[in-house]
């Protein structure tokens, strides 16, 4: 089997601007199926959830296809999938959730390599709780976060670390099942943020250890909301604020309000186009993906490779995505040159590659660059080797 990228990339409209889309990390582009199921789903019949006709049916399908396609795409019981309105509001939600068990004396560890909202929202928490932050620093010359790093700052008192699975800024990948490993070890839990992992690999939660599993679809090709996973008994033992009438059965009692049934139409979606043709819900969608990811990974590492090739040889390029196993994206800076200007250098050539630091204003500053980050580079399943040499073109033009 091969990845072919020509078929891929004639799901998306919005290749047809001509545009080569480098910010994936920040939001993909949207393919015509999901395009279609939103709109499917909310023609209707649609109303709230229930059994007593074919509008309230509806209702109670997307959700469950949903559930079932966010617990393929991740290795989850469908049962512990939550779908919420973003990634930060899950970790919001489930911050102030796990918090209230929390008292002066524990200990909660976050790290510098992560996007702010699976940093603050802790911080916030053990703040209200009386409980201390402790961080796990990455090297910023190799940009690596270790297990080691991680196991420095674990006592008998943490109750929670919170990690990312891929840096947003610079793409590093730590080790999570190492690090899984050294927090049950030590009694807590694990919140894993995979908003920038899971649109570039296959994600198993089982394998990962991960206690919590947070994600975007909007990342990978879906609409704009959040997911989280667990497992069913775990999410048993939470007791969230939640209305009088809402039900508390889980997950549904982590989800507050009407679900958006459009978007959960365009998050299975998403997770059968990147499946691939063919792949059936029952039967095997699933190993679809496993396969799917496995020629996803070599076709995004070979635009790397040929990206990080073609930024060698350009003059004062400073690469800061390092690490041994990262995601493809890059973030440059450029000496005598300003990122920013770099950026809209490129957009007038059509060649979308925003800079800043994207809420991972601790790893920039961790970075030396203090909040201004720089310009990043990022792969997407549709990214195809012309994209490539149209932004290797357009910064050899930018720093002649």
């Amino acid at each position: 089997m091969t990845y072919d990228i020509e078929l891929f990339r004639a799901q998306f409209p919005a290749l047809a601007t001509g545009t080569a889309f480098f910010d994936g990390p920040g939001g993909t582009q949207t393919p015509r199926a999901v395009i279609e199921a939103v709109a499917g789903a909310l023609a209707g019949p649609l109303s709230n959830r229930g059994h007593g006709n074919a509008a309230e049916r509806n209702a109670e399908m997307l959700v469950a296809e949903a559930r079932q396609a966010m617990g393929d795409l991740l290795g989850a019981d469908p049962s512990g999938v939550v779908f919420g309105r973003s990634a930060t509001q899950l970790a919001y939600d489930f911050s102030r959730t796990l918090a209230a068990s929390w008292s002066p004396g524990d200990e909660i560890v976050v790290t510098r390599l992560d996007h702010d909202s699976n940093v603050r929202p802790w911080i916030q928490a053990a703040e209200r709780a009386g409980a201390t932050v402790r961080w796990a620093e990455f090297d910023p010359e190799s940009g690596e976060l270790t297990a080691e790093a991680i196991g420095a700052v674990l006592s008998g008192r943490t109750r929670l670390v919170a990690v990312t699975a891929a840096s947003n800024l610079i793409g590093t990948r730590p080790p999570i099942a190492e690090i899984s490993q050294l927090v049950h070890d030590a009694g807590a839990l694990l919140y894993v943020d995979g908003v920038h992992l899971t649109a570039h690999c296959r994600v198993d939660l089982a394998e990962l250890g991960a206690d919590f599993y947070a994600c975007s679809p909007y990342k990978f090709l879906g609409p704009h909301m959040g997911v989280l996973a667990a497992r069913p008994a775990l999410l048993e033992t939470l007791v969230p604020d939640k209305l009088l009438a809402a039900t508390d059965a889980v997950p549904e009692r982590f989800e507050y309000g009407t679900l958006p049934y459009e978007l959960l139409a365009g998050a299975r979606a998403a997770v059968d186009v990147l499946a691939g043709p063919g792949a059936h819900p029952e039967r095997d969608r699933r190993e679809q993906l496993t396969a799917s990811f496995a020629l996803l990974e070599k076709h995004e590492d070979a635009l790397l490779r040929r990206t990080e090739d073609g930024l060698a040889a350009l003059p004062g390029v400073r690469t800061h995505s390092r690490a041994a196993r990262r995601t493809p994206t890059l973030l440059l800076t450029f000496d005598g040159h300003d990122a920013r200007d770099a950026a809209r250098h490129l957009a007038e050539r059509g060649v979308n590659a925003p800079s800043g630091s994207f809420y991972a204003i601790e790893a920039s500053r961790r970075l030396g660059l203090g909040d201004d980050g720089g310009l990043r580079v990022g792969m997407a399943p549709y990214t195809d080797t012309e994209d490539v040499d149209r932004l290797l073109e357009g910064l050899a033009d930018f720093l002649g």
